[in-house]
């Protein structure tokens, strides 16, 4: 138990006295070409935390990021399950199973980022420098998160708050067990460490697919990092290095109602992918995956399976969000109209007008699906807490074509986009601005004009929470909601931007009794460390376990 406690993961490894020596592995190109793989291949697909095949919130990386967005405003699920304790800031603190999720999962890469490191040794020969590459960018990857996770406050507010401790190759279990939380300061320095050598020993690599990183997502995370720490200089620098070799996704690339958010393309730099015999698709009839959750053309008479299509767990965005957005915006198309719900039909009895209703409304969904009696059903027909079809995303396609909607199988095989061309792009914008506002604007206006023909800037600059946020500032979050909904950044953004939650105002649509506004960062947002760390880890403190507010909150007056 104490190796267990002091690792940061409460996985057990067996004795690898069985297998192969460190030395046939570092002189095995396959051996070590299998260790590399372990830093991105268990990201999807695998059951990492329970084991068990019937847990509808253990399918990787995505999981988590469902985790982070649905803390804040911006997507909800009206009837509450898998996510709930995220929703709801309940069994939060570091006793719960809750919190052991992402500890669990994060470090579990971690080590495999280390087991590569330390066999590649502090000077990688030609046979593994891509090899240490790749696992000096995850390792940093995974650091982002966690310090971005567990800072009760981000860089650019304190530099000597507390993170994570950091586990590393060659730790012995002394170090281990007196491993202190890295403060702000020095989490972010040993990122950026790990991304130089990576950009060093990654120089030149072409990689086979997007779900490895190359030198791009090298550049596209030290602007993320940047971006944390407030260096908008290197944010900006880096963001547009990154952008090097990509495009933005077109209006209909955007919208496709076949490839939409499951295929790489030109504009991602960085993806995961599901495959037909993972045990999250294999086991459980698909349904503990990223596709269950987030798809819904499922066809529910040959399938009947899927989370979000046929269970009546389905995912919303924020009505307000949806209701800033221009009719002009081509990402108002991802989501369903909350007028349809009010559409009207005509008949001489109940019946009639029933039929004629329905009728309307199905003839309405076909602007956002090829399949919307399927969509009217999710809405209408599936047990949820919530009847109607207004919010429902349409964002993630399922894979497969016409065979992925008819068969989930085949349809939750799909990638998932870890980092897009665009992302960066908003970083360029919005550090340019910091330095210089007329430059920000310029771009940013650029990049929305891409997506809303008719966007003039000044538009999207409400100041709720955090007052001192500049409208530039403002601006530039709204974009971030808007483009990046459902891919992870929610937490991240309100954490960096000081900013409130705002779920209590006429015609929302969140859950009722968890309809909380809040005036600045919610404590529910700085996650706590589990219990089993702070046991063993004799100089690891901890963040307080979060106290959910009681009752709604006013109306927020817009």
């Amino acid at each position: 138990m104490l190796s267990v406690g002091l690792t940061g993961c409460i996985e057990e490894y067996e004795p690898q006295s069985a297998t192969v020596s460190q030395s046939e592995v570092q002189n095995s190109p396959t051996a070590f070409q299998s260790m590399v793989d372990a830093a991105t291949s268990t990201l999807v697909g695998q059951f990492l935390y329970r084991g068990s095949s019937w847990w509808g919130n253990d399918f990787g990386y995505p999981t988590l990021m469902l985790m982070r967005d649905v803390q804040g405003q911006d997507i909800l699920q009206p009837h509450l399950n898998w996510y709930d304790s995220f929703y709801i800031s309940q069994y939060l603190g570091p006793t719960y199973a809750y919190p052991q999720i992402p500890w669990t999962l994060y470090y579990g890469w971690i080590k495999a980022c280390n087991d590569v490191i330390a066999l590649a040794g502090e000077n990688p020969d030609d046979l593994h420098m891509s090899g240490a590459g790749i696992a000096y960018a995850m390792r940093a990857f995974y650091y982002l998160d966690l310090a971005r996770m567990y800072a009760p406050k981000t860089y650019g507010e304190d530099k000597n708050a507390e993170t994570v401790p950091i586990q590393k190759e060659g730790m012995t279990t002394e170090d281990a067990a007196h491993n202190p939380r890295a403060t702000n300061e020095q989490i972010y320095a040993f990122i950026l460490s790990d991304l130089d050598k990576a950009e060093k020993y990654l120089a030149g690599y072409e990689r086979t697919d997007k779900t490895t990183p190359d030198v791009s997502v090298v550049y596209g995370l030290k602007a993320r990092a940047y971006l944390t720490m407030e260096d908008w200089a290197n944010a900006r620098k880096y963001a547009k290095m990154a952008q090097e070799g990509y495009s933005m996704l077109s209006s209909d690339e955007y919208t496709d109602r076949m490839t939409a958010f499951n295929t790489p393309n030109h504009a991602w730099m960085l993806c995961t992918t599901y495959k037909s015999d993972d045990p999250n698709i294999r086991d459980n009839d698909g349904d503990s995956s990223w596709g269950s959750q987030m798809c819904l053309e499922v066809d529910p008479e040959q399938s009947g399976c899927g989370y979000a299509s046929n269970y009546g767990q389905f995912w919303l965005i924020d009505r307000h969000l949806y209701e800033t957005m221009p009719k002009t915006d081509i990402r108002r198309k991802c989501f369903v109209d909350f007028a349809i719900d009010d559409l009207k039909g005509t008949g001489a009895n109940d019946d009639e007008i029933a039929e004629s209703t329905a009728n309307m409304k199905i003839d309405a969904l076909k602007a956002y699906s090829d399949y919307p009696e399927w969509i009217y059903n999710t809405g209408y027909y599936t047990t949820s807490a919530y009847t109607g079809v207004g919010g429902l995303p349409v964002k993630f396609r399922l894979a497969g074509g016409e065979a992925g909607r008819h068969n989930q199988m085949i349809g939750f095989t799909m990638s998932v986009p870890l980092m897009r061309v665009e992302e960066m792009m908003l970083i360029e914008a919005e550090a340019a601005g910091m330095m210089n506002e007329a430059d920000g604007i310029a771009l940013l206006t650029k990049f929305a004009q891409q997506r809303d023909p008719s966007y003039v800037y000044g538009t999207h600059n409400e100041a709720y929470g955090n007052t001192k946020t500049s409208k530039f500032q403002n601006e530039c979050w709204w974009q971030r909601r808007v483009e990046l909904w459902g891919e992870g950044f929610a937490t991240f953004d309100i954490k960096r931007l000081n900013k409130g939650v705002i779920r209590s105002y006429a015609k929302t649509n969140h859950v009722e009794g968890f309809r909380w506004n809040t005036t600045s960062v919610p404590e529910w947002m700085n996650w706590c460390i589990v219990q089993t760390e702070t046991n063993y880890n004799l100089d690891c403190t901890n963040n307080p376990a979060p106290v959910p507010p009681s009752g709604d909150s006013p109306l927020f007056q817009w």
